[in-house]
């Protein structure tokens, strides 16, 4: 999933969006796929083990695990990947976009 989330962030580097990972494997593992794989994205370590705190909190029983989340933190979609996903993004931010200039004009 690296090399799409790779370009899905690159993509999208002037619009109002963030990819965020949690990762479960091993620390040092972990270090070197971060490295390998050009993570810009924020990532999270959540002990080394399928069960940490933000799985537990999250409800995560299985790895990989998305969750595609609006800009008020709701979960949208789940369990998207691919164009999936970029079809999940990108209607969450056209539904921004729309909301935000709805916002701007003037009033009647």
């Amino acid at each position: 999933m690296y090399p799409h989330e790779r370009s899905l962030v690159k993509r999208l580097k002037s619009r109002p969006f963030a990819l965020l990972g949690v990762n479960s494997d091993p620390k040092d593992h972990l270090k070197q796929v971060m490295k390998k794989e050009n993570m810009t994205w924020r990532s999270w370590w959540d002990g080394g083990t399928t069960d940490g705190p933000i799985a537990a909190r999250w409800n995560v029983s299985g790895w990989p695990t998305t969750y595609v989340l609006d800009h008020k933190g709701t979960i949208r979609y789940k369990h998207v990947r691919e164009k999936a996903m970029d079809d999940a993004v990108d209607a969450l931010l056209d539904e921004l976009e729309r909301e935000q200039s709805g916002g701007k004009q003037p009033k009647n």
